[in-house]
């Protein structure tokens, strides 16, 4: 038995009998229920807040590195310490209401953004550790446990939708009506994406979809494992997909009006999302914390870094999207990609259960054909999502006498 493997079990033995305790002195059922959240809760907080912290200097440093410049260096060793500094920042600044705004809705946006964002992790498996049946490397192994989170990850556009409105700004609002536009278009292909993993497992189960990676899922889901990916960032509102917040013609978007703890709400709240992100994509296509050698833990953690490394690379690297060109992208280009892998993957599902040895086998067949099948759907829907008009920019002949003066004759002769 490993550190981490002795630590879940002394972690599943003090609480059950922490719970019998309870029992023993005649609590009711639902306050037992309540203190064995509350101590769960506590121990999300101590992995995500140090995780999150990290991604925040991570990514600070990662991107200077991209751009050729020093970064933050001055708040400890390799500026490890800017995040507190900001922190103690945000914490000093003045909360501004909008006068003419509603107030209450403009408070309770961030909150219900950082609740939502934080709430995923209750579902996701970090480890096995059985006790009674019991999976103890997750605080709520759910039989739903990927409606759960698909569910409860949709709940953060209200929050966006509430900022843009309660802020009583034109800016904030248009913001709030791209995140709404954006989350009902790339939902949709997500989920249609996660519905060709779970007919492979047979289960909604976050810890049954781990158990059943005998080969990581993006070998066999290579075009599910890209929708998503795409669809996430593009929910997550980073770039190349932040016209939510696009700088250069909304301001700041949906949180223009929003300061101080405020404004940090929000800021936690994105970065806690990637975290989720991150944390899905390595349980769904990354078979969790398997891996050979090291603790579960350790290959749990570095998975969902180099998840986090690959967005901030995309952030390092491409250029921002045209809200237009967003939209296109989604309905023209991702949904009907999905909707062929679902019905290949579902015809997969079909034949090895039925012809060949099942699920439990390794099924090399069906990976060499599934790549085979996304390069060739990639490169040949992309001449078609072009020919569609997805993405393509019509620039018309600007004549010398249109910069006279708005509105000149576009067919008049060059002088």
């Amino acid at each position: 038995m490993n550190a981490w493997d002795y630590f879940v079990d002394l972690f599943a033995n003090v609480r059950a009998d922490w719970l019998e305790f309870l029992q023993d002195h005649g609590l009711a059922s639902s306050l037992i229920v309540f203190l064995d959240s509350l101590i769960g809760i506590t121990l999300m907080l101590m992995f995500v807040f140090p995780v999150v912290i990290i991604f925040i200097w991570l990514e600070r440093r990662f991107i200077a590195w991209i751009q050729i410049r020093p970064g933050p260096n001055r708040c400890g060793p390799f500026g490890l310490l800017q995040p507190v500094a900001d922190a103690a920042k945000v914490l000093l600044k003045e909360l501004i209401t909008p006068a003419k705004g509603d107030k209450v809705i403009h408070w309770l946006a961030p909150v219900v953004m950082f609740f939502t964002a934080f709430m995923v992790f209750a579902a996701i498996p970090i480890g096995r550790a059985g006790f009674d049946g019991q999976n103890m490397g997750t605080l709520a192994d759910l039989d739903i446990g990927i409606l759960y989170i698909v569910a409860i990850g949709s709940l953060g556009v209200f929050a966006i939708f509430m900022a843009g409105w309660g802020s009583n700004n034109k800016y904030s609002m248009l913001g709030a009506m791209r995140a709404v536009a954006q989350l009902v278009s790339y939902e949709v292909p997500m989920v249609l994406s996660i519905v060709g993993v779970l007919l492979i497992v047979g289960s909604l189960k976050m810890s049954t979809i781990v158990d059943q990676q005998t080969v990581p899922f993006i070998l066999l889901q290579p075009l599910g494992f890209l929708i998503y990916f795409l669809g996430a960032m593009t929910e997550l509102n980073r770039s190349p997909m932040d016209q939510v917040e696009a700088d250069s013609e909304l301001t700041s978007g949906y949180f223009t009006e929003y300061s101080g703890m405020k404004f940090a709400m929000f800021f936690l709240g994105e970065y806690i999302n990637a975290l989720a992100v991150s944390v899905i994509v390595t349980t769904l296509f990354l078979s969790g914390w398997k891996g050979p050698f090291f603790p579960v833990w350790a290959w749990f953690v570095v998975k969902v870094f180099i998840v986090f490394m690959v967005i901030l690379w995309m952030r390092g690297t491409l250029i921002r999207i045209r809200i237009d060109q967003i939209m296109a992208f989604s309905w023209k280009f991702l949904l009907p990609m999905a909707l062929i892998n679902l019905f290949i993957t579902a015809a997969e599902v079909l034949i090895w259960d039925e012809w060949m040895s099942g699920w439990e086998s390794f099924p090399w067949p069906f990976i060499f054909v599934n790549w085979a099948i996304a390069v060739i759907l990639i490169l040949l829907w992309s001449k078609v999502f072009f020919k569609l008009g997805g993405g393509r920019v019509e620039v018309r002949e600007v004549r010398a006498g249109y910069s006279q003066g708005y509105g000149a004759d576009l067919q008049a002769p060059v002088s």
